[in-house]
């Protein structure tokens, strides 16, 4: 029996609150960037919201699902080196080539975008839509998630993103302070917090909006100060652009075949595809605006921000051919 098609609404992506999100904080960046005692504010103000963000985050990942994701070796093992290896390879190869045609903090931001995790909750989202092992998923994404925090930074100085500053003793410290200690004290209260953090899941969405937005306009606000306007070109956003979708097409098809290689079902490579391809700014903003001071943050994350929107773009029309194929495929 044949299944009805599903079509996407063709503006789908201009649904998703994040995207207004971030674009908000971008132009309020560029109109009214905030500089003096008002940066200094501002980014007390991150910092304070990265804190709370990341103590919730401790309070609803539940214990059993990390260690159930852990046990599962053969998805969460080749996914762990997919993200954190390939990718964060990819970045700096893309990076050398930005490097030829974009000033040096933006191509250093494709090292930065390389090494950074999954999101959470967009690759849940497509997984479901495509009907991919939606389980699977969360838990997969949510393991990158924390890997990503103590991983990706030290990763991208390995890698050679320690030009972007800030990268030594000083900024592991505030990592530890800002992200892992909230973490885990959220870790240890969740036995008597997480029905009712569950309860609030929808307010719970707003913080992480209202934090990224917050990280990314101090962020931004550092870059135009720098003069960001003056320094990009037409032709240079249009070589950035170019770059961050062949970046994204690679890192679909890299991970869709890697899947494929594993054997793993249909089912399971679609949750390793989204989980795999798309990266967080959830994790990357906050991360940026701890690691480099507000004159690189904003040029670094550029990459991140334009591979975000092009990931969410391209998410839902490739879930709904997924799933069309699945029915096809069942006959």
């Amino acid at each position: 029996m044949n299944q009805p098609v599903t079509r996407a609404p063709r503006f789908a992506v201009l649904s998703d609150p994040m995207i207004a999100v971030l674009v908000f904080a971008t132009i309020l960046a560029i109109l009214l960037p905030a500089a003096g005692e008002a940066r200094a504010a501002a980014t007390m103000v991150s910092n304070i919201g990265i804190f709370v963000l990341f103590l919730v985050n401790g309070m609803r990942i539940r214990r059993s699902e990390i260690a159930r994701g852990l046990a599962n070796w053969r998805y969460f093992g080749p996914l762990l080196l997919f993200v954190f290896g390939v990718m964060a390879l990819g970045g700096v190869g893309f990076a050398g080539l930005a490097g030829t045609m974009l000033p040096p903090l933006v191509a250093i931001g494709f090292v930065y975008l390389g090494c950074l995790p999954s999101t959470v909750q967009s690759a849940t989202s497509y997984t479901s839509l495509a009907e991919g092992n939606v389980g699977l998923s969360v838990v997969g994404a949510a393991l990158i998630n924390i890997a990503g925090v103590l991983i990706s930074a030290p990763l991208f100085a390995v890698l050679g993103g320690g030009g972007a500053g800030g990268i030594g003793s000083e900024a592991i410290l505030r990592i530890g302070l800002i992200l892992v200690l909230p973490f885990v004290i959220g870790q240890v209260v969740q036995d008597r917090v997480i029905d009712r953090v569950a309860k609030h899941r929808a307010r719970i969405a707003w913080l992480d909006r209202a934090v990224i937005g917050i990280a990314v306009y101090v962020a931004f606000s550092g870059a135009v100060e720098q003069g960001l306007g003056r320094m990009f070109a037409a032709a240079d956003w249009a070589v950035l652009v170019g770059l961050v979708l062949a970046m994204l097409a690679l890192a679909l098809a890299g991970a869709w075949g890697t899947a494929s290689l594993l054997g793993l079902p249909r089912p399971d490579r679609i949750a390793f595809l989204f989980a795999g391809s798309q990266k967080s700014v959830a994790i990357g903003a906050p991360l940026a605006a701890i690691l480099f001071p507000p004159a690189s943050a904003g040029f670094v994350i550029a990459p991140l921000l334009l591979y975000h929107l092009a990931q969410l773009v391209l998410a839902a029309p490739l879930a709904m051919r997924l799933k069309q194929g699945t029915h096809q495929a069942l006959g």
